[in-house]
């Protein structure tokens, strides 16, 4: 669809803005809305309960996706701006810059980070509006050259409200307020259709992997009980035994912090178990030295072996990942590495997929290792054993199928990148005056 553009317009006196709409104005934010009004006293009674929002919990497209109800006495101690219906939070750390949400009608103790500006409009500025201006990527561009640091590049909320935007009367900004939520309704309809296709696939990614090692190839092979309940029934000429009897299962630990001879910029990688987030593990992001590989019980696991996350109330618990590169891991991570007679290494990591709710379950059982995944359980995981000639043709069936998932996700993906490119430039080009609205008639579009 193409829209109009202002029959009449001005310089706007701010270079990257360029022209604006004859009849608009050109202000710092901070003119037309204040910004974090509201603190959480830090007298407040130690039981009081508030409803927490912080920054990894929002984004420009779906808002606040997460709030979590807590004591102020256990709240962090960046859990103290208060907001009001019509806020606009936004992210002034340049890692979420993308942390924006319009807050509507919202608990009465409803409390976000303070990693947030929080934009209150004044009288001069339509609340729907605000969500509209601060949500272009124009706006987001200038918040980022504008934002100092190495690390933790951030803005200052009295800089960022500092930004130039350009206004509409009140009226206008009403029309393009309701005309964005319109159109950017429709762009969010078509991203969630491309997100619950690549649920979709991912479903039929572990579908498919699931089927491949635990029934095999051959849908006429004929089948015996396998003797474990989450199994059910396996090929007739498959084994099923625990994994130590083809694996080796171990896991490491870490050295004391308090010598630094354990340490060092480089030497011999050191893994913790965030690396099971990856598919393949070839970097580390600590090192130990000989010393510590020494004196520390730590184990040197040359590839081909799996690493498996052990502990954790996130899904990290359970995945695996194979190990791409020699290298020693914490108590947080198990290892098996496998006899290269019996089974071959992907063959290995697809049972350990298939395998995560069996291990996530067996670790949130009571006692005392509640919450963690012991070597022993690893070890004593009963899982079914094809020929070896068999396993590495089941492997490459599974790589071939995956291959073509992962096409499919990644068009999807990139139509999503798309569609919320559009999504910002057309917010930005209503906000900015670049296109005309006024004379937008819902249901002639529809």
């Amino acid at each position: 669809m193409s829209f109009p553009r202002y029959p009449k317009t001005k310089p706007s006196g701010v270079e990257w803005l360029g022209d604006v709409p004859a009849h608009w104005e050109t202000v710092p934010l901070k003119s037309i809305a204040t910004h974090n009004d509201d603190v959480l006293d830090e007298s407040t009674e130690a039981d009081t309960e508030i409803v927490y929002v912080d920054i990894s919990s929002v984004d420009g497209v779906n808002g606040i996706s997460a709030k979590e109800s807590m004591l102020f006495s256990s709240a962090p101690s960046r859990a103290r701006r208060r907001v009001r219906h019509g806020d606009v939070i936004v992210s002034t750390v340049r890692t979420y810059l993308r942390a924006i949400a319009r807050i509507n009608n919202p608990e009465a103790n409803l409390i976000v980070s303070t990693g947030f500006a929080v934009v209150r409009p004044t009288d001069r500025l339509a609340p729907e509006f605000l969500g509209c201006l601060l949500s272009g990527s124009y706006f987001v561009e200038q918040v980022i050259a504008r934002s100092t640091g190495v690390s933790y590049p951030a803005i200052n909320a009295t800089e960022l409200v500092a930004i130039p935007v350009a206004i509409p009367p009140l009226p206008e900004q009403t029309a393009i307020a309701s005309f964005l939520d319109h159109e950017t309704g429709k762009i969010d309809v078509l991203v969630e259709e491309q997100r619950r296709l690549i649920a979709l696939l991912k479903e039929k990614r572990q579908a498919v992997i699931s089927h491949a090692v635990t029934k095999g190839l051959n849908p006429l092979a004929p089948m015996k009980p396998s003797g474990v309940e989450w199994l059910g029934d396996v090929p007739k000429h498959w084994e099923v035994k625990p994994i130590k009897y083809v694996a080796k299962v171990g896991n490491g630990s870490t050295p004391s912090r308090e010598v630094p001879e354990y340490w060092a910029e480089t030497g011999f990688p050191w893994l913790n178990s965030s690396v099971v987030n990856q598919s393949v593990v070839t970097e580390a992001e600590g090192f130990v030295t000989d010393r510590a590989l020494k004196e520390c019980h730590l184990p040197i696991i040359e590839p081909p072996a799996v690493l498996v996350g052990i502990t954790g109330q996130g899904r990290t618990r359970g995945m695996a990942a194979m190990l791409g590169v020699t290298a020693t891991i914490n108590q947080h991570v198990a290892y098996a590495k496998p006899m290269a007679s019996e089974l071959n290494v992907y063959y290995l990591l697809k049972s350990f997929e298939t395998a995560y709710g069996k291990l996530r379950r067996d670790s949130e059982e009571t006692g005392a290792t509640k919450g963690a995944i012991t070597c022993e359980q690893i070890g004593n995981l009963r899982v079914p054993f094809p020929p070896l000639a068999e396993q590495e043709t089941i492997v490459a069936n599974i790589d071939t199928k995956l291959a073509q998932f992962d096409t499919l996700a990644n068009e999807a993906n990139r139509a999503i990148e798309l569609l919320q490119e559009r999504r910002t430039a057309l917010i930005s080009a209503a906000v900015t005056g670049k296109i005309d609205v006024r004379s937008f008639n819902q249901n002639e579009a529809a």
